[in-house]
């Protein structure tokens, strides 16, 4: 019985082909646009998260919005958090200036910082040393560059030793850093684009004070725990030692740790593909009307069928179960074409963007594409199908186009 509506259902199907297609293609769309622009973001959160967990999540940065008239530092860190729970701490400025070595030249994002930030940031070097606390305490015009800097000033990464102007002002290369850790904290929330090379470096925090006239004191900085201290541990003691610093006002300054950052960008993009996602599913929706409205012409075009089948003994039950087939057909076969056009655009994006970013097809979210496909043709195809099935055989057999 089920095998025989089956078959009529695929025949009614295929009696009108272009129109049947035409139907299908909303469907389509309307997967291919949930499981493309939900995987999209789902590539994007897996790329922002895993960037910020390379470089770690395990330490703290602190912005002070009010100093209170008395300008923080980097000749008081040393006595400031001088605490058994505090590891690592480096003031951080950044500003940009133009570079030039022999022929070639261009604008140089710099960062001052001390040695401190290479180790919390679990940085490697191909060549040379990191920034020491000599080099911060005499103003030394020292540089560590990223390794697509080195082999954009010079050709070659082994550049330690050379000279690099910036501003007019003559640097030496202390070291080079390695590709994987050359973009730090910057490059992990930014990404990095094969085609636009970003050219960064970092100098002693003391020197970028001399170097630009907007950094005076510090503003911001980052600090890690100590072995075997949670960061929870750290936070607190920081929150302490810069609310007294800051006469006792906890509104002076925000703490914020890197796993904070890491859930909150998560949030973001869930609610954000969650967003896509209903928007995809209202093109859904419409595929659905449109299934309705042709199965509403098809009852109405097979009325005399629907008459002689009823007047030979067929019941309400198998005709509405016909028609409620076609709409199922229709619907889940537009759903697994829309499920291989996603596919198909999903390896295109990734090949488009190349090792910056990854889209792979959620099967979770397949599989609810599957469900909702059949939950549309079940719902708009109840009418038409119950309209089918209450056709009175002597008004059907009279019926005439």
């Amino acid at each position: 019985m089920i095998l025989q509506t089956w078959k009529m259902a695929w025949h009614g199907i295929n009696a009108n082909k272009m129109r049947t297609f035409l139907t299908m293609l909303g469907i389509v769309i309307g997967v291919t646009a949930l499981i493309v622009l939900v995987s999209i973001a789902d590539g994007a959160t897996s790329s922002v998260t895993d960037r910020i967990s390379d470089m770690g999540t395990d330490y703290l940065s602190v912005q002070i919005s009010d100093d209170k008239e008395n300008p923080l530092r980097v000749s008081e860190f040393n006595e400031l958090f001088d605490d058994e729970k505090i590891g690592e701490v480096s003031p951080m400025g950044s500003s940009s200036v133009t570079g030039k070595s022999g022929y070639t030249s261009g604008s140089v994002n710099i960062y001052g910082v001390t040695g401190g930030y290479f180790r919390m940031m679990d940085m490697e070097l191909v060549s040379g040393r990191f920034l020491k606390q000599t080099d911060v305490d005499n103003h030394s015009y020292v540089i560590v560059l990223t390794s697509d800097t080195a082999v954009e000033f010079f050709g070659r990464e082994d550049v330690a030793g050379e000279t690099l102007t910036l501003d007019g002002k003559r640097f030496m290369v202390a070291g080079v850093l390695s590709e994987d850790s050359a973009s730090g904290l910057f490059g992990a929330i930014s990404g990095s684009d094969e085609e636009n090379v970003t050219l960064e470096g970092y100098i002693p925090f003391t020197t970028l004070t001399r170097l630009s006239d907007s950094i005076l004191a510090v503003t911001r900085f980052y600090v890690a725990p100590a072995e075997t201290v949670t960061v929870e541990e750290t936070e607190h003691v920081l929150t302490q030692i810069m609310t007294e610093r800051l006469d006792n006002d906890e509104e002076a300054f925000t703490i914020m740790s890197m796993s904070e950052i890491q859930e909150t960008m998560e949030e973001v993009t869930d609610t954000l593909a969650l967003m896509l996602g209903g928007i995809a599913a209202i093109s859904l929706l419409v595929g659905g009307i449109g299934i309705m409205n042709i199965m509403l012409v098809s009852v109405t075009e097979r009325t005399r069928e629907i008459g002689i089948r009823k007047a030979i003994g067929a019941s309400q039950g198998s005709i509405m179960i016909q028609f409620l087939m076609e709409a199922m057909i229709v619907s889940l076969a537009g759903c697994i074409a829309g499920i291989g056009v996603s596919w198909a655009v999903l390896q295109a994006a990734g090949q488009f963007m190349g090792e910056s970013m990854s889209f792979r097809m959620n099967p979770t979210v397949a599989l609810i594409a599957v469900l909702f496909s059949v939950l549309i043709g079940m719902i708009f195809g109840i009418y038409p199908a119950r309209k089918a099935a209450k056709k009175r055989p002597i008004d059907a057999l009279r019926y005439s186009q």
